[in-house]
């Protein structure tokens, strides 16, 4: 269990690890806004990683531990990012810490180290929400420059969240040290149109998808 302060009392989350041996850094892999840590496609990405010697740790938010639908005050979201970086570094000493999440779990992970709550080694994002779909003036991007570690977005082509394309590529030019994945023919959960798989299996391909350049970025340090 993970204990989060917020301002109206303590919670404790609980989590699921998919644990590696001798793992080259752990993941924290936070969910989109509509599924919590169980959605196939979450489950099928931290399999992936921890096949590949990343531990991977899932967790709820609070407002979906309470039950709740619509995620609550984004400070909380803040909150609990900075819990679960503590408590994967105690969990795991002396290795590199990662920041992941879907959507709106990414996007809060981005906010929670622009604000120096956390301090990832890196930040992996299963499809960023640039801004609500069909409203580009209403951008989510202000505070990524101020992120220190490096950011990876994986991100598809046709993910209504990031039209025009050009203003993510914009947003990711303004970061100190950011890249960009491309899937063609992707939307927001990385599905392709005539292409119809498992969530798990969509899930697990996108995560490998990011394995290079993780395993570029971050490194287990030596005995």
């Amino acid at each position: 269990m993970i204990p989060v302060t917020l301002p109206a009392g303590g919670v404790e989350l609980a989590v699921v690890i998919d644990a590696a041996p001798e793992p080259t850094a752990i993941v924290a892999l936070a969910h989109g806004a509509g599924a919590g840590h169980e959605h196939p496609f979450l489950a099928g990405a931290a399999g992936a990683w921890s096949a590949a010697g990343f531990t991977t740790m899932r967790f709820d938010f609070p407002y979906r531990q309470a039950g709740r639908r619509m995620p609550g005050p984004a400070a909380h979201a803040i909150e609990t990012w900075a819990a679960v970086e503590e408590f994967c570094r105690r969990l795991t000493p002396g290795i590199p810490f990662v920041a992941a999440g879907k959507s709106y779990g990414g996007r809060m992970a981005s906010m929670a180290a622009a604000e120096g709550r956390i301090a990832p080694d890196a930040l992996v994002y299963l499809g960023y929400p640039l801004h609500p779909p069909g409203k580009p003036e209403n951008a989510r991007t202000a505070h990524l420059p101020a992120v220190a570690a490096p950011q990876l977005f994986l991100s598809g082509t046709k993910d209504p969240f990031l039209q025009p394309l050009g203003d993510l590529e914009a947003a990711v030019a303004a970061c100190r040290d950011a890249d960009i994945l491309w899937f063609e023919g992707a939307r927001h959960s990385f599905e392709v149109a005539g292409r119809a798989l498992p969530a798990d299996e969509v899930g697990a391909a996108t995560a490998s998808a990011a394995l290079p350049w993780l395993r570029e970025r971050v490194q287990r340090p030596a005995a």
